[in-house]
């Protein structure tokens, strides 16, 4: 079908554009990440940061990965697709090797944590999206805020492949593993929140017809709907505002709206859809938070190989399988199995010994897939200091917390 970007859309259409470009198969390989930083004052971290410093940083800064600004000043790191893990984690590797020495020279540094733990949220990219953004979440509450300006995360993307249905399930099944052993945001404002992923608890917060998982065997037919049902965050105008009322994209097509939908106003609704794990054409996973330093290169090699090895992807499915009969069965897919890995990461026994099976099954792929000695020896590091312990990154986090509050009560005595 030939698609024509400004005519007006019709249903039918939108449904079998969405299904059709979302999941284009093909032989699977590329592998890409996006990573995300929160960004702080070096000498005062809980100062709020000045865009303009962050922008001198990044102005004229050659990296193979594109550099952009998420609302509240975060800095991320877009790869550009690699043919293989190893040529990925190269290219960001050298982006970083820049990346930081820029920001550090205005006095800058990456925070490695997934939700600020002491600034309050301040947006400082001043766009119609951001702003109707903003009005549209605040329409439920401060979550929306927290997630646009004090969030960070590890967003790794891999190819839809030519057996898109298995590599969709692959993607679910792991999701809640991956969300509990890189956990990485258990204190805001100050003190712990009873999550070790606050990160994940804020985005549960936020509107389901974006963010949760769409339900059906077929994926492409499960996101197309999950698509059109989702509410319109903003509708681009020149000049003028872009928030709009309360409507879904089917609504839209159906006659509501300021004017007839086209193509172009269906891809941008695209890009404001926020599942767990959202198809572009090809799968970006989306639970795992923002890590300390190199870290991103854990979860990173651990998805990737789960993913892409077929003897790991089946052990991963059969530890899913497990954790998802003996935890919460059916609903192993409507987000509570997600928020559950939030609230305990591996502190959970049943999550403890799914991650074990799946971060041993993905180390024992890593040589298959040609990964470096680098890569293979920081999953080792990270799966003794933490999965087979039934720890996660948010534990160091809350025992430091708690070291701190004993001298401050010392101090106090």
């Amino acid at each position: 079908m030939r698609w024509r970007t400004a005519d007006p859309l019709s249903e039918s259409g939108a449904e079998a554009y969405v299904a059709g470009v979302c999941f284009k198969t093909g032989p699977p390989g590329r592998v890409g990440v996006e990573l995300e930083w929160l960004v702080h004052d070096i000498r005062e971290p809980p100062r709020p940061v000045a865009l303009s410093r962050i922008e001198t940083a990044l102005r004229d800064l050659a990296t193979s990965g594109r550099l952009s600004l998420e609302p509240g000043g975060q800095v991320e790191l877009s790869s550009q697709p690699a043919d293989s893990l190893t040529a990925c984690v190269e290219a960001v590797q050298a982006d970083l090797s820049r990346l930081f020495p820029a920001l550090a020279r205005v006095g800058l540094a990456p925070h490695g944590a997934a939700l600020d733990p002491v600034r309050s949220p301040r947006r400082v990219l001043d766009l119609p999206r951001y702003a109707a953004m903003e009005e549209f979440f605040d329409r439920d509450g401060p979550a929306g805020r927290i997630m646009m300006c004090s969030t960070a995360s590890v967003q790794v993307c891999l190819d839809a492949g030519q057996d898109v249905r298995r590599r969709w399930q692959v993607a679910h099944a792991i999701a809640p593993v991956l969300l509990a052993a890189f956990a990485n945001s258990p204190i805001h404002h100050g003190r712990p929140t009873g999550w070790r992923s606050t990160r994940w608890a804020v985005w549960h917060r936020l509107d389901p017809t974006r963010t949760r998982a769409p339900a059906g065997d077929d994926p492409a037919l499960a996101w197309a709907r999950y698509a059109l049902d989702a509410r319109v965050l903003c509708v681009r105008r020149d000049g003028a505002s872009w928030t709009v009322p309360e409507f879904t994209f089917r609504d839209w097509l159906r006659g509501a709206g300021p004017r007839p939908a086209t193509l172009d106003d269906l891809r941008y609704h695209l890009t404001t859809l926020f599942p767990p794990v959202r198809p572009h054409g090809w799968l970006e996973l989306r639970v795992i938070d923002a890590q300390d330093g190199d870290g991103w290169l854990v979860p990173l090699a651990v998805t990737t190989a789960l993913m892409e090895d077929p003897q790991a992807a089946d052990a991963a499915l059969a530890a899913a399988e497990r954790l998802g009969a003996e935890r919460l069965g059916a609903k192993a897919r409507d987000g509570a199995l997600l928020l559950h890995a939030a609230r305990w990461g591996l502190c959970d026994p049943a999550l403890a010994t799914a991650a074990r099976a799946c971060f041993a099954a993905a180390y024992a792929a890593l040589p298959r897939l040609g990964a470096g000695p680098e890569t293979t020896a920081a999953v080792a590091r990270f799966l003794d200091r933490y999965v087979e312990r039934g720890r996660c990154p948010a534990d160091d986090r809350l025992e430091d917390w708690c070291h701190r509050a004993q001298e401050r009560m010392a101090k106090r005595l």
